[in-house]
């Protein structure tokens, strides 16, 4: 581990919600939650307003519903979200070559592969100005960290939260990590926390009390080790710029449990060929074809079957997730169903499976046919206003979905620059004067160059003191302090 805090781990506060707050002067302040609405839907984000209710990230949105009733709750906009990611890893790439993106809101930046800093006061300095630059360009916060590894660089981030730049300096780790919970550590989940209680470690000082020979009795030899390393502040993980994909995979939870087998399969195929537009999309092909059911006990299976090759064949991996979904008891019901492919290369190779019918099957008329059902669903009869989604009307300008129902679709007309809440309008749903619109960009006329400020002028800046306390999709386990 080297000497000086020079890994900068960057988390965007409260993203999803942040950026829905930054755009609707309305919910400036508020309790706001982005995720799924429907009966099934997941809080993705909730801003710091709900969190006061006890609302949080992966919580059923109908116990967030309950918690804070009055919240306004927003269907997630993933295309604006990406974008103003993408604006903040530019501003990182300018820090350094290595970044190590872990989500559209979070990354760690070496930045001494950079040339950007070589000790604690550099580093400070270029957190400080990341910390500007962001707010300049996006008009939204973020917390960093600095350290000399990546775990504590992220411990530090967690602690600068919200808004805030916590530096750990060098000799303080061990100290500093002692009172804190063993959840706190990197692959320490709920079930490897729970059986670490049960011997008596809770805290990571039991842990390094304890000796490496009995965690790895506890926990087998490669978790064992790694977590007595990490429990002595010891992390030698390299930030990596190019995170090789392991696997593309695509899954759909449903309001209410499948019964039907035919229902079933068809589900599954559409997945197939949805899960092949974005191997192919990504320049990928892969052997391993994976089928997850969730049942309507909430048991998961996973099945899956390897290929003789490569493919990227949509007849392809539509048979072989068929083949695979005989294998499965769905009598109860199904809740949820996905396909991936994994064991990924640049290549395809002839498969012998194919079927001389399905290799005709091609890509370009399983998109047309998405489009035409898309356009079929957006025709005027059957227009549908997704609530916090943007709009614009031909004599109100730009506004966003209040919310929808009963023929009518109410709107707030404001903008991200509007300097009050903005009128609200009720129109009928076919009202031809309101179309969907592009959002805007949270900043009007963001500088080149964002001003540097001086290393004083920023708030919420300090070292953490020796006392401090806290696959398909998702993220990592994190603390259960976390605050994302």
């Amino acid at each position: 581990m080297r000497n000086a805090p020079t890994i900068l781990h960057l988390d965007m506060d409260a993203f999803f919600a942040s950026a829905e707050q930054a755009s609707k002067p309305s919910l400036r302040g508020k309790a706001v939650v982005v995720g799924g609405l429907g009966p099934r839907g997941v809080v993705a984000t909730a801003s710091y307003e709900a969190r006061v209710f006890g609302v949080h990230s992966a919580m059923p949105m109908a116990q967030a519903r309950r918690l804070a009733p009055n919240a306004a709750y927003l269907v997630p906009r993933g295309g604006f979200y990406r974008s103003i990611s993408e604006q903040v890893m530019e501003l990182l790439h300018e820090l350094s070559p290595l970044v190590e993106p872990l989500s559209l809101d979070e990354a760690f930046v070496d930045l001494e592969a950079g040339d950007t800093a070589w000790d604690e006061a550099s580093a400070r300095l270029a957190g400080i100005r990341l910390r500007a630059d962001i707010r300049a360009v996006t008009g939204l916060t973020g917390s960093v960290g600095l350290a000399a590894s990546k775990m504590l660089a992220k411990i530090a981030s967690e602690q600068a939260k919200p808004d805030g730049l916590v530096v750990i300096e060098p000799g303080t780790e061990r100290a500093l990590l002692a009172p804190m919970s063993v959840r706190t550590l990197p692959g320490v989940g709920p079930a490897t926390g729970d059986h670490l209680r049960r011997a008596g470690m809770s805290t990571v000082d039991d842990l390094a009390e304890a000796g490496e020979d009995e965690l790895v009795r506890l926990l087998g030899k490669a978790h064992g080790h790694a977590l007595y390393a990490m429990a002595l502040a010891r992390d030698e993980r390299p930030v990596v710029s190019d995170r090789e994909t392991k696997s593309v995979s695509v899954e759909d939870t449903y309001d209410v449990d499948i019964h039907d087998r035919g229902r079933v399969g068809t589900e599954v195929q559409r997945l197939a060929d949805r899960c092949v537009r974005r191997l192919r999309g990504a320049g990928l092909s892969g052997r391993t074809i994976v089928l997850k059911v969730r049942r309507y006990d909430f048991s998961t299976l996973t099945r899956s079957e390897t290929l003789r090759g490569p493919t990227d064949d949509p007849a392809v991996v539509r048979e072989a997730a068929a083949r695979l979904l005989e294998a499965v008891d769905t009598t109860g019901g199904v809740r949820l169903l996905g396909v991936g492919v994994s064991g990924l290369a640049d290549y395809t190779q002839e498969d012998l499976f194919a079927q001389a019918a399905g290799e005709l099957a091609a890509l370009e008329p399983l998109e047309e046919a998405e489009r035409e059902a898309v356009e079929e669903r957006e025709a005027p009869a059957e227009r549908h206003w997704t609530t916090g989604h943007d709009v614009r009307h031909a004599d109100f300008g730009h506004g966003w979905v209040q919310g929808s129902g009963l023929g009518r679709v109410t709107v707030r007309f404001e903008t991200p620059y509007s300097e009050h809440p903005g009128r609200v309008r009720t129109f009928r749903t076919e009202d031809p004067a309101l179309e969907p619109a592009d959002p805007l960009p949270l900043v009007a006329a963001p500088p080149r160059r964002p001003g540097r400020p001086e290393e004083g002028s920023v708030d919420q800046v300090s070292s953490v003191p020796a006392s401090l306390p806290k696959s398909w999709s998702g993220n990592g386990g994190g603390g259960a302090t976390s605050r994302p």
